[in-house]
């Protein structure tokens, strides 16, 4: 028995439990209140995903033969037999169970196949010989795309990996469609959730089930287990919270979803779930926090408790128990290296920060709480939390989903990984600002960092500006190419059809982005085009932007917000070359290619010139260093050898100090006496000393003995040293 059932409605990810669940749970845990968490989406797919289920598929399919069926379903209905015997050997090879399997399905004989293989001529080229396991997976999730295409056109139409009925739940600003569509009977997937949560409400009997939505293709799901609840439970309460009535149910005023909750909470869950449950208990409290409740059929907005959030630092450690960790399904849905951190793999998922720091973009929601209240970690919490995750779940993989994560927490945490000997992989979001020096990505990077993404949007300095991004192209070169050098895989969000964007920038704005993916700046990139939303600047301003909002009556959804532009101009069509161009240049190929080539239409000539990137990238810095700066050595003790140099008759005696470093061996050499005082410093500059030296200090300990610190601190033996991990931070 258990007080709180918390769920992930479906579809999510596959690979990894989205996290919302695991947070509210480590809560509840310090508060003495019993909880149990369910992937709900990954347990469909499982049961879906099973010799049972596709039996049940065709069978259901077969009966419904009336339907008319594409080329492409007949065929996969024709192999059915070859599905049901292979899927259960696919499903447990992406659970990386079985990965002898990988020889034979790279075989091209084992897996049936349908439509979604019909692209693959370039798969040994794009994964090499050696790359067999990425290829395999990489088949097997084209395979499970097939069965998905099938079950969209036979028996679900809203189906979806992780986005399940996502047009109910997109910019829905009446309930009506959702109410109309819960009114039919149940599919076949509604009723595989369904028996799910039934055995979980009868193993758990909780007072109160909780659903965490983050985004619109889990809305349809939750609405139909809490209708199904209402019915065959109606002594339980249902609460609905999380990403998606945090942005879009703000302004919620229709009575009829609170049918199916009885509570929908806003922004960070903590508290609210926390006097939810003792509303439950207590049979109607009254005391909640920025939640929607129904009295005398109206929609009220609670915020009548005067206890204050929890700070990030008083929550406890996220608890993955609970969930089937063993069983999630990594894909690999394209043949980039940067895509697949998001569908390959299980990730645990922390946030250095609440909030963004940065918190100014126009087109960003930075009205709402989980953008504009920041609320950081400090760098031991998060370190422990990290080993203690690890310690349940056995992975060490960490994807920080931080707004936008700040360097100097960043460099924090690096640091505290590395003076613990923890090794771990860990990618997060970022903004491509002058912060990140080469130094620090080379710090990031040796505390097991392996990619950051970053929205460089319009590539336009004058949009950037009206964005309020606070970079130029040419800062991002330089920071992209920082974190390239250093062996960090870089992510660019793009952006198109952003307010009074011309053409003239369009164009302008894709040879920018040729440019950086030609030099390999940048490894990976997508575009999405502009979108209005309720509770960024534009949208609380629109008239500042020079467009026309189409506002509408809103009882129910609202964050989109349709909209005419003053320019008049189609952004719509530049979709479908823009996305094909930057595939392409992913795949390292087409940078040839005039820009017209990716277009139907007549496009004018891109302003840029052909080296704009690399010219942006290669200007010299001055070579000058922050007073304040900490200078931090990354690596061991050298081997000392001492030696006479001679030269027009004079000798003096020299060190040389060679570093066996990881990856290579780097030997510099010294005057004696410098080479002395510099091998005592770097035992004071070791990254496990925590009182770190500044420039400064480090300057006039060096001039009490000699003389002009900077000609040594930029002289030659040094600069060579500096590439190898002794860092200015």
């Amino acid at each position: 028995m258990n007080d709180i059932l918390l769920i992930t409605p479906p579809f999510t990810q596959l690979n990894t439990p989205y996290p919302a669940t695991a947070y509210l749970k480590g809560f509840l845990n310090s508060k003495n209140i019993s909880s149990f968490q369910v992937d709900l989406g990954l347990e469909v797919i499982l049961k879906l995903f099973s010799k049972d289920g596709l039996k049940q598929l065709f069978s259901l399919a077969n009966n419904n033969s009336p339907i008319p069926k594409s080329e492409n379903s007949q065929r996969i209905l024709a192999l059915q037999n070859e599905y049901i015997n292979t899927i259960e050997g696919v499903v447990s090879f992406l659970q990386e169970k079985n990965q002898t399997l990988a020889r034979l399905i790279c075989t091209e004989s084992f897996l049936p196949q349908a439509s979604r293989f019909n692209l693959t001529d370039d798969l040994n080229w794009a994964f090499g010989t050696m790359g067999m396991q990425d290829k395999a997976k990489h088949m097997a999730t084209l395979y499970l795309e097939d069965i998905s295409d099938f079950i969209i056109e036979c028996i679900d139409e809203n189906f979806g990996f992780s986005r399940y009925a996502e047009r109910l739940g997109r910019s829905a600003n009446s309930f009506d469609e959702l109410s109309d569509q819960l009114k039919k009977p149940k599919s076949f997937i509604d009723k595989l959730a369904l028996n799910i949560l039934e055995h979980r409400i009868k193993s758990t009997q909780p007072k109160l089930v909780a659903f965490s939505v983050p985004f619109p293709g889990n809305l349809f799901s939750a609405f139909r287990c809490a209708q199904y609840l209402k019915i065959i439970h109606p002594e339980i309460k249902t609460v609905m919270g999380g990403g998606f009535p945090t942005t879009e149910l703000r302004s919620i005023s229709d009575a009829r979803p609170f049918k199916f909750f009885d509570y929908i909470t806003l922004d960070g869950g903590e508290l609210p779930i926390e006097l939810i449950y003792e509303d439950v208990l207590n049979n109607g409290s009254k005391l909640l926090k920025r939640t929607f409740v129904l009295e005398n059929q109206e929609v009220v907005y609670n915020n009548t408790s005067t206890k204050i959030d929890y700070k990030q630092s008083e929550l406890s450690t996220p608890d993955y128990s609970d969930l089937l960790l063993n069983k999630y399904i990594s894909v690999i849905e394209v043949t980039n290296p940067m895509h697949s951190l998001w569908s390959d793999g299980r990730w645990n998922k922390l946030t250095m920060t609440y909030g963004c720091y940065w918190g100014k973009c126009t087109f960003c929601d930075g009205s709402l709480d989980y953008i504009k209240n920041l609320d950081p970690i400090n760098a031991s919490i998060l370190v422990d939390r990290m080993e203690q995750i690890i310690e349940q779940t056995g992975e060490r993989g960490f994807h920080f989903v931080d707004e936008a994560a700040h360097p100097t927490i960043m460099k924090s945490l690096a640091l505290e990984i590395i003076r613990r000997n923890l090794t771990v992989t860990w990618w997060t979001n970022i903004r491509f600002e002058k912060s990140f020096s080469y130094d620090i990505c080379q710090l990031l990077k040796a505390s097991g960092c392996i990619a950051v993404s970053g929205g460089l949007e319009v590539a336009s300095d004058r949009l950037l500006g009206l964005i309020n991004k606070g970079v130029n192209v040419e800062q991002v070169a330089k920071v992209t190419s920082n974190f390239t050098e250093s062996g960090i895989m870089v992510h660019a969000y793009l952006m198109y059809g952003f307010p009074s964007q011309t053409v003239q920038e369009t164009i302008d704005s894709l040879e920018m982005v040729r440019q950086m993916f030609e030099i390999g700046i940048i490894q990976s990139g997508f575009w999405h085009q502009f979108a209005l939303t309720a509770h960024s600047p534009i949208g609380l301003n629109a008239n500042r932007y020079n467009i026309e909002p189409e506002y509408k009556t809103i009882t129910f959804a609202n964050n989109d917000i349709q909209f005419k532009d003053s320019t008049g101009i189609n952004h719509d069509k530049f979709s479908f070359g823009l996305k094909k161009s930057l595939y392409n240049y992913m795949l390292g190929t087409c940078f040839d290619f005039p820009l017209q080539e990716w277009f139907e239409f007549k496009i004018p000539k891109t302003t840029i010139s052909n080296n704009f990137i690399r010219n942006s990238i290669e200007k010299d810095e001055a070579l000058n260093t922050k007073t304040t700066s900490k200078i931090i050595w990354l690596g061991g003790t050298p081997l000392i050898s001492a030696h006479t140099k001679s030269k027009k008759g004079k000798n003096w005696e020299m060190l040389q100090l060679t570093f066996h470093l990881k990856n290579n061996t780097l030997t510099i050499s010294l005057d004696k006496d410098k080479g002395e005082w510099f091998v005592k410093t770097l035992e004071k500059l070791s990254v496990h000393n925590k009182q770190q030296l500044t420039f400064e200090q480090l300057k006039a300990d060096y001039e009490n003995i000699f003389n002009d610190f900077e000609l040594f601190w930029f002289s030659k033996p040094l600069m060579k040293i500096k590439k190898q991990g002794l860092l200015t931070l």
